[in-house]
């Protein structure tokens, strides 16, 4: 870790984490875009994930889902740790796009699922809540036999308003942002940068570097490895 970096974390008291599917692939949990990722091996990956096709074809919708999105035995790593123990100190806020439940499994506080859980399931007819064990053998809720669902963001669907205004007030009081595990190339997710503090600094830790229109300090290595030097 370089002692500068280490630095700007230590001094910092009000992070924002915007975090990615780069995030969980050490847990075991494919990206989507990437070469060997969700959306490379499903052509119709988008459509599958899509508020149409969860209306039109629900069996499809469900069968997805299932196969392809769920991995319940998935553990936090380092990441997510590390992330987690600076937001229980208070000085941290996560805003992720990841809807694996693995920060809250890490005991994440100030979290902003920005796409939703998995894990959190409702009935379409009642809005009653379900057990996700419960989802996962079987889409119907057994008190009226409406279709179940998770809550996650699908294609076709505006986000949560009480999770925009939590991400844009957390964005504009950041005396640092971190960047970690995401292109920043999918909207309106990306659009929380145009909402940042300006006299914040900017830290990305990703694989490939990224064009984000104004400087920052870029790490173009192992998120797992930069988490695990860092001292919080």
């Amino acid at each position: 870790m370089e002692a500068r970096l280490q630095a700007t974390f230590d001094q910092a008291q009000h992070i924002v984490f915007l975090t990615g599917a780069g995030v969980s692939t050490p847990s075991g949990i494919p990206d989507y875009r990437s070469k060997n990722g969700l959306y490379t091996g499903h052509r119709n990956a988008e459509y599958y994930l899509s508020h149409s096709c969860l209306v039109q074809e629900p069996e499809v919708f469900y069968d997805y889902v299932k196969q392809n999105l769920y991995y319940p035995d998935a553990k936090p790593n380092v990441i997510h740790e590390k992330q987690a123990a600076l937001t229980r100190q208070n000085r941290a806020t996560v805003i992720t796009q990841n809807i694996d439940n693995l920060y809250n499994v890490a005991d994440t506080q100030h979290l902003v699922e920005f796409h939703g859980n998995l894990y959190n399931v409702y009935c379409q007819v009642c809005g009653a809540k379900a057990d996700w064990h419960d989802y996962l053998k079987s889409p119907y809720h057994d008190a009226d036999g409406g279709w179940l669902r998770p809550d996650v963001v699908l294609y076709d669907e505006g986000l949560n308003t009480t999770n925009v205004q939590r991400a844009v007030a957390a964005m504009s009081q950041a005396d640092l942002v971190v960047i970690v595990g995401t292109s920043m190339r999918v909207y309106p997710f990306a659009g929380l940068l145009d909402y940042r503090n300006q006299q914040a600094q900017v830290v990305v830790v990703n694989q490939e570097q990224l064009n984000l229109g104004f400087t920052y300090d870029m790490v173009q290595a192992d998120a797992t490895e930069f988490f695990d030097a860092l001292r919080v």
